[in-house]
């Protein structure tokens, strides 16, 4: 069972990165791929396991699916609220609020400009609602769609390295915060500096081929005129939105798909107001009826399948098992556990690294006799890697998938051009991490602040 999970997966991958030679759109693929592990997860258990109480069978597998569907909705509806929310602040010309500050037209400069903005507001925000923010404002900037892609990536990477070291910023380093395993004050001392290497690093190498200027696109003519000061209101408002959603969580200790659903609701009921207000002057201004309709809901379905795939080879033990291999092979000391956290953020590129941070998490239960204990730097590193590591394929993290489905970024282009610049800035990252551990291992003081 456990070979044939794994072929299906790794055929549904294989699709999914040969969409465009195929002709086959990702979304289908990924719709399939989430169905038929766990058709075949369900049938081949009890066709390959004598004496098995079947009602009982079908009744685990049904409850784990349920639980897991919810996990994955959560994530859906987060990211069709926070799409909602930029394409409306887009739809009512928001973002020329900042492009219109944003003069430079230099290649070079555009991209430090882009990249610096995405770390530090990937950190506020998330990852995933910073790389959709930025990669709107991307299209308001740059007209040529390969030289768009090219920024798109960096922001991918930027938008990753940015969310590892805020205990906000990335879902995995959020789940580490919850559960324990590392405090505020710590993450951020201990892993702001590989973070920032681990974005410098790509930004570097390509700013050091790009020359010349960039092209801006033209003003659509049939734009609707929407006058300036509701600009600024619906920009601030869905900025606002944004930032309220991490607030929400932490009053709350309610998911953040919620908060992000509150946002957009307020944001609603607010251009219908506007509507409503403005159109017998002449204004007929967006509502978020009409974004609705152009929210690249593909996207959204794709998130869906592959995350029901992977969520099937967690009930079936595949991660877990990996795991506890990495943890047999490798051990629990120094440099064991670098190794271990260094391989679980390659394979976060390839499998969501919720699961694989989840069962990383299982593995090692903080409380007495714990392997590693509290703001241990195994949990400090995973955060990096996790975070960070998912850069390295376009469909690896969160960023990745919202932005391939908003620019419809090849697979196959991104592995060639944007996988080797993730792959230097991870190992940067990670080697900066490394040595700053050993620093603060060898310093008195360090030890009684934490």
């Amino acid at each position: 069972m456990v070979a044939a999970l794994l072929t299906i997966f790794i055929a549904g991958y294989a699709c999914i990165a040969l969409e465009h030679p195929l002709k086959v759109n990702k979304t289908a693929t990924a719709l399939l791929l989430g169905v038929l592990v766990w058709a075949v997860y369900s049938i081949m258990t009890v066709t390959s396991t004598p004496g098995i109480d079947v009602d009982a069978w079908h009744s685990f597998v049904s409850s784990n699916l349920v639980e897991n569907l919810g996990e994955t909705a959560e994530i859906v509806f987060f990211l069709l609220g926070a799409m909602t929310i930029v394409t409306l602040i887009e739809d009512y010309q928001g973002f020329r609020v900042i492009t219109d500050k944003i003069t430079t037209n230099n290649k070079r400069k555009l991209l430090w400009v882009v990249s610096i903005m995405t770390f530090f507001l990937s950190a506020l925000l998330d990852n995933m609602t910073t790389a959709i923010v930025m990669t709107a404002l991307l299209r308001k900037l740059i007209a040529d769609r390969k030289e768009r892609w090219l920024y798109a990536g960096m922001v991918i990477l930027a938008a990753n390295a940015g969310g590892a070291w805020s205990p906000i910023g990335d879902v995995t380093t959020i789940m580490l915060w919850i559960g324990g395993q590392v405090t505020t004050f710590n993450i951020i001392v201990k892993t702001l500096l590989a973070s920032f290497v681990c974005m410098i690093v790509p930004v570097m190498i390509v700013g050091a081929t790009l020359k010349g200027n960039l092209e801006r696109p033209a003003e659509e003519a049939n734009e609707v005129a929407v006058p300036a000061h509701l600009r600024r209101l619906v920009l601030i408002m869905g900025v606002l939105a944004l930032i309220f959603v991490p607030v929400f969580k932490t009053l709350t200790h309610l998911p953040p798909y919620l908060g992000m659903l509150f946002g957009l609701g307020v944001l609603w009921i607010t251009t219908e107001i506007l509507h409503r207000k403005y159109k017998p002057e002449g204004h007929n201004l967006p509502t978020a009826v009409s974004t609705l309709e152009h929210v690249d809901v593909p996207t959204i379905l794709f998130f869906l399948g592959i995350l029901m795939a992977v969520s099937c080879l967690k009930v079936a033990g595949i991660l877990s098992s990996l795991a506890v291999g990495l943890n047999s092979t490798f051990g629990t000391d120094v440099p064991g556990f670098f190794f271990i956290d260094l391989i679980i953020g390659v394979l976060s590129s390839v499998v969501d690294n919720v699961p694989l941070v989840a069962a990383t998490m299982g593995m090692y239960p903080l409380g007495d006799g714990a392997t590693f204990e509290v703001n241990h730097p195994f949990w400090e590193f995973l955060a990096y890697c996790a975070g960070t590591g998912g850069s390295l394929l376009i469909i690896g993290s969160a960023a990745g998938v919202a932005v391939m489905g908003m620019e419809k970024i090849d697979f196959i282009w991104y592995l060639k051009k944007i996988t080797l610049l993730a792959l230097a800035g991870y190992i940067a990252g990670a080697i900066v991490f490394i040595a700053m551990n050993l620093a603060f291992e060898s310093l008195d003081w360090w030890h009684n602040m934490v």
